[in-house]
């Protein structure tokens, strides 16, 4: 197995043998989900920490339960009624986890950059939920998983990513991690919801869902970011659906076999029609959340065994002295 990072702080740095070998681990960990086995073992020495400086349901629920299936000590924080609010910095909220020696911190924050900080100030491994507009590692990952499980592989497919790109960290997340992995990416969405230099990410761009949809194999829709908007982005929601809403006409440019995705939670009526979103034979978004559970294993296993490897190595230098 190759999984070399530290953290898991996002996935630009992961090699797509690091990418491979995470899926794989939580491909067994789904099965065995799955089975009802459980690895109460894997983490049983170790203290999880979940700081959520942002309001989180799939994201916090699914890490709190890998932990717990993988025997760690887990402890969740609302970081919205903590000493923050009284004033602490981010920095003195880390130097005041790390004293009490945690080895696994998950971190959700509405800054881009503030978990890669926590991570330069900590001693445990640190993965990221979430940091405002940049990244969202296990959700990409979770995707990827999701898709090769539908499709046998998740190289060379044809992937249209849809919606409001502009403030999606999940959506550029899975560019990075379909481009590692030699997909087609196509980006869906009108023009005030792109970002400015996007096609130099190696994407293709369109503002028309029917010509973008044509042929590809994975429809991934996004949320619209209602809380990090400060302008008029859209006309209105009903203008929003009829142009950018995936609905059954618009699927139907899609190859026939085309499974619709949504990282979630779903503006029903806005981004996806609730029918739409509900067709087992074409939605799986039920299975990114079930995926969720078993990346997120996968995830903190390999930071962990990398930990304790790291700890070792130290130990032993010690001895040395």
């Amino acid at each position: 197995m190759s999984f070399r990072a530290r953290h898991l702080l996002g996935i630009e740095p992961l090699a797509p043998d690091e990418i491979t070998t995470l899926l794989d681990l939580a491909q067994t960990y789904a099965e065995d989900n799955r089975a009802g086995r459980t690895h109460r073992d894997v983490l049983a020495d170790m203290t999880q920490i979940n700081m959520y400086f942002e309001n989180s349901t799939r994201t916090q629920a699914s890490f709190e339960l890998a932990g717990k299936k993988l025997g760690a000590d887990v402890m969740s924080i609302a970081m919205q009624s903590s000493s923050v609010k009284k004033g602490e910095t981010l920095i003195d909220t880390a130097l005041t986890l790390n004293a009490m020696h945690p080895d696994l911190l998950v971190v959700r924050h509405p800054s881009s950059g503030a978990v890669d900080l926590l991570a330069q100030k900590v001693n445990a491994a640190v993965l990221n939920a979430g940091d405002g507009r940049h990244e969202h590692p296990t959700q990409a990952l979770l995707d990827a998983l999701t898709i090769r499980r539908a499709k046998g592989r998740i190289h060379r497919l044809s992937v249209a990513i849809c919606g409001d790109i502009a403030h999606s960290r999940v959506a550029r997340s899975n560019i990075m991690l379909l481009g590692k992995m030699e997909n087609r990416v196509r980006l869906i969405g009108p023009p005030t919801l792109m970002p400015a230099g996007i096609a130099e990410f190696g994407v293709e761009v369109f503002d028309n869902m029917e010509k973008g949809l044509e042929g590809v194999d994975v429809v991934m829709m996004l949320r619209l970011q209602k809380e990090r908007m400060d302008g008029g982005f859209i006309p209105s929601e009903r203008e929003y659906f009829h142009r950018y809403g995936l609905d059954r006409d618009k699927l139907a440019r899609a190859k026939p076999d085309a499974i619709v995705m949504h990282p979630g939670p779903m503006n029903r009526g806005v981004e996806i029609d609730g029918t739409i979103a509900d067709d087992i034979n074409r939605s799986v978004i039920q299975t990114q959340v079930e995926m969720g559970v078993a990346v997120r294993m996968a995830a903190m296993d390999l930071l962990a065994q990398n930990l304790r490897a790291a700890r070792a190595q130290t130990a032993v230098a010690a001895g040395t002295r």
